[in-house]
């Protein structure tokens, strides 16, 4: 049986991930180098412990399956020591990683973050894209801005506003093709989406009801994509208003926020890690500045000033 962490790490992240290449990238080592420690550890082991299938993918055998839940069990102790210690640290420097989503980061974070650092030069700020829910329990983040609430109990942190969505286009497109009164206008309009493949948000599937495939003119699975898209004049997009509102380009093709797309934005940590002195620091800092932003996260900011008229075509 081995007893070197870093083996038990890779059987561990391949289980996880179904395949060599995944589990080799979020180990940050090139697929060879996970290859050949494999083949080093099953032939030590004198066991297989993964059968190799279609399409790459890694398939644990039974006692694979039993090395991995070992090795997850010893991850878990390991980060439930790496939070605790966390949590005693009183110190204003060191590291802390923050996931947000694109359109947030694109729009709003960076002069929050620029503050935070100017209140705390110690701390340097890892700020990490994604729109997946990363797992905070395995320290993939230390902070995250979700547009969800929270439904792990061991994560801990508070509500910072509504997020108001509604359909945005170019202003010289509303001039020339009008905006909606309700949203049964859509249907004489070029509509921007997201990727077919993509993954499915709320907004997406609620555009998707309401129009033809074949007015969709463009698709991209990046929200900042959809909005450069729609800023570019080529249709209609559903967007989140602190992400349109503020744009002089665009304008609200309807008017009020539909209401069955209102999410929330909520500030989030590891409940071990809430009285780690950076943590409590951004909380303080960058949570307090965007919930003073809750009228442009709600749609209640006021908006640019537009000369389009509304009108049907």
């Amino acid at each position: 049986m081995t007893e070197d962490w870093n083996e038990l790490r890779l059987v561990l992240a391949i289980a996880r991930a179904g395949g060599l290449i995944a589990a080799a990238r979020a180990l940050a080592i090139d697929h060879s180098t996970a290859f050949r420690r494999l083949q080093a550890i099953e032939r030590a082991l004198g066991h297989q412990l993964f059968e190799r299938g279609p399409g790459g993918a890694y398939l644990a055998t039974p006692i694979g399956q039993r090395m991995a839940a070992a090795a997850e069990q010893m991850e878990a102790e390991l980060l439930t020591l790496a939070r605790d210690i966390a949590g005693r640290d009183r110190r204003l420097t060191g590291h802390l990683r923050l996931t947000s989503s694109d359109t947030l980061a694109h729009r709003l974070l960076t002069p929050h973050l620029a503050a935070f650092h100017c209140a705390h030069p110690g701390i340097v700020v890892e700020l990490l894209i994604d729109n997946r829910i990363l797992n905070l329990s395995r320290r993939e983040a230390d902070v995250a801005l979700r547009p969800v609430r929270p439904r792990e109990g061991d994560l801990w942190g508070r509500k910072l506003a509504d997020v108001a969505w509604t359909v945005y286009g170019a202003r010289r497109y509303l001039k020339k093709k009008g905006s909606l009164s309700t949203a049964k206008d859509l249907g004489s309009h070029f509509l921007i989406g997201s990727e077919e493949s993509g993954a499915s948000i709320l907004a997406t599937d609620w555009f998707a009801s309401l129009a033809a495939p074949s007015q969709f003119v463009y698709r991209t699975s990046s929200l900042v994509g959809q909005f450069n898209a729609a800023k570019a004049g080529i249709g209609l997009a559903v967007l989140p208003c602190y992400l349109g509102d503020g744009e002089p380009g665009l304008g609200r093709a309807l008017h009020k926020p539909i209401a069955e797309l209102m999410q929330e934005l909520w500030i989030i940590t590891h409940a071990d890690l809430k009285r780690t002195a950076r943590v409590r620091a951004f909380f303080d800092i960058v949570g307090d500045r965007l919930a003073a932003q809750r009228p442009l996260f709600e749609g209640r900011a006021p908006e640019r000033p537009s000369t389009t008229r509304s009108r049907r075509t």
